[in-house]
C-alpha cells in the first residue's frame, strides 16, 4: 500500500508567501494541483475552507481546481477521532484549557487533520514542528499537531518530504 498524505492549510499558505508565488513558481501550482487529483492526497473540507476564507490569490487557485473534492471531516470515524484527540487534549495534563478552548473552537482544522490521519492511516503533511518540551509539570497553552499526533502514534513530515515521495521537480 501506498503512502497517503493528509495536507496541513499551512502546506499552501506558507509556499504561497514565502517560497514559491504564483508568478514566478506556476510549476509547483501546477504539479500541487495534479497531486490533489491523486488518491494518496487528501486535504479536508475544513482545510480548504481555511484556505479560501483569505481571498487572495492562492483562495482564487483553490476556487478554479475543477472538480476537487476535499474530504468532508463528517465521516463516523473521523468524528469519533476527533472526539479522542480533544479529550487528550484536555485530561493529558501537558495542555492548558487555553489550548482545548483553541483547537475545539469553529473553523480549527488541527485536531480534525489528526482525527482524518488517525481515520485514513494517512502521514500528515504541515510546517508545524514539535513543541519539544512537553511536560505536566510546565503545560503548555497551545497544542500543536506533531506533538498531540505523537502520541497517536500517527507520521508528521513537511511539504519538501511530500515533494520527494510525490516526484516533484521544480
Amino acid at each position: 500500500m501506498s503512502e497517503k498524505f493528509l495536507l496541513d492549510s499551512n502546506v499552501f499558505i506558507t509556499p504561497h508567501r514565502l517560497y514559491y508565488p504564483f508568478d514566478f513558481a506556476s510549476g509547483f501550482w501546477d504539479q500541487m494541483e495534479q497531486k490533489l487529483y491523486s488518491d494518496s492526497v487528501i486535504v479536508l473540507d475544513v482545510v480548504a475552507t481555511e484556505i479560501k476564507k483569505s481571498e487572495d490569490e492562492l483562495a482564487n487557485w483553490m476556487n478554479s481546481l475543477e472538480n476537487f473534492k476535499p474530504v468532508t471531516v463528517k465521516q463516523e470515524s473521523i468524528l469519533a477521532n476527533y472526539s479522542e484527540v480533544l479529550k487528550f487534549v484536555q485530561t493529558s495534563g501537558y495542555y492548558k484549557d487555553q489550548a482545548l478552548r483553541e483547537w475545539s473552537s469553529a473553523g480549527i482544522a488541527d485536531p480534525w487533520i489528526i482525527a482524518a490521519a488517525l481515520s485514513l492511516g494517512a502521514t500528515i503533511i504541515t510546517f508545524e514542528t514539535p513543541s519539544g518540551s512537553l511536560s505536566k509539570n510546565n503545560a503548555s497553552k497551545r497544542a500543536k499537531i506533531p506533538d498531540v499526533a505523537g502520541f497517536f502514534d500517527v507520521k508528521c513530515e513537511d511539504l519538501f518530504y511530500f515533494m520527494r515521495q510525490t516526484g516533484f521537480r521544480l
